[in-house]
């Protein structure tokens, strides 16, 4: 049997036309405010592309802390810094994304590495679609508990990195 395909909904009001603020509302009501520093906004919220890469963290990590969280693992930090480099010509586009996963505590280095691959390559939509355009770099930072720290690169996806279990192009 074959689902339907799942719709969300955006609704978008510039605030103050004369203004680059935007109010966009989610289906449920839930709004979020975006703002530009240039071209006359102020600069008083997330441009469109900070927002993106917040989206980002946001799904990776959710991913990430609910597989910890099913490994039984307990961490007592957890943060996710993300880092864009942008093509610097219009449209501007993120051309590699680095993505670090910052985590303290008693956890194995294993069930964090296993985590953020499978959010990377399994679960998070807003990685899989970033992923089509984008070169996303997967690492993790861990600092045990009595101060031992291991750093390391998980997965990239991207242009030229294929996802298991993808279908390739032209396929």
């Amino acid at each position: 049997m074959v689902s339907s395909p799942a719709v969300t909904s955006v609704h978008a009001t510039f605030v103050d036309p004369t203004r680059m603020r935007v109010e966009a509302r989610t289906a449920e009501g839930l709004t979020v405010i975006l703002d530009s520093s240039a071209e006359g906004g102020a600069g008083a919220a997330p441009a469109p592309m900070e927002t993106l890469l917040a989206a980002l963290a946001g799904c990776t990590s959710m991913d990430v802390a609910s597989i910890l969280r099913k490994k039984r693992q307990r961490p007592s930090r957890y943060e996710i810094v993300l880092d864009g480099t942008r093509a610097g010509a219009h449209p501007d586009v993120f051309t590699r994304i680095v993505v670090e996963h910052r985590v303290e505590g008693a956890v194995e280095v294993e069930a964090l590495r296993r985590s953020i691959e499978l959010s990377a390559t399994r679960y998070c939509p807003v990685n899989a679609m970033l992923s089509a355009a984008v070169v996303i770099e997967h690492r993790y930072l861990l600092r045990g508990e009595g101060g031992r720290q291991q750093s390391g690169l998980v997965v990239t996806t991207g242009p030229g990195h294929r996802l298991p279990g993808a279908i390739a192009p032209g396929a």
